[in-house]
């Protein structure tokens, strides 16, 4: 599958990520892609679309959070091995 980038956010709790990513989504044309929730309640959301609407999305949530942003990146053109990664956390995620 080829996308143009993905947006990544982390934040602290499921309400925090369901919050940051109903923003990012109202903002832009973007697609929820999934989410990885890390140890002490860690979630890192993953958009997807074309740069200028991944940029947006995610500058939007960290320019003006509504809860605490703990890292944001936007990758353009990610790599095969990116890709796969997105990609297993969604199949993760698929399973429960």
């Amino acid at each position: 599958m080829r996308y143009g980038a993905f947006g990544l956010v982390e934040v602290l709790g499921e309400s925090n990520a369901v919050i940051v990513t109903d923003q990012m989504l109202k903002t832009a044309e973007v697609q929820y892609e999934t989410k990885d929730t890390k140890c002490g309640g860690h979630v890192l959301v993953f958009v997807s679309g074309d740069v200028a609407a991944v940029s947006a999305a995610v500058a939007r949530v960290t320019e003006n959070p509504m809860c605490k942003i703990f890292g944001s990146a936007v990758i353009s053109n990610p790599t095969e091995e990116t890709v796969n990664v997105v990609e297993m956390f969604k199949a993760r995620n698929a399973k429960k």
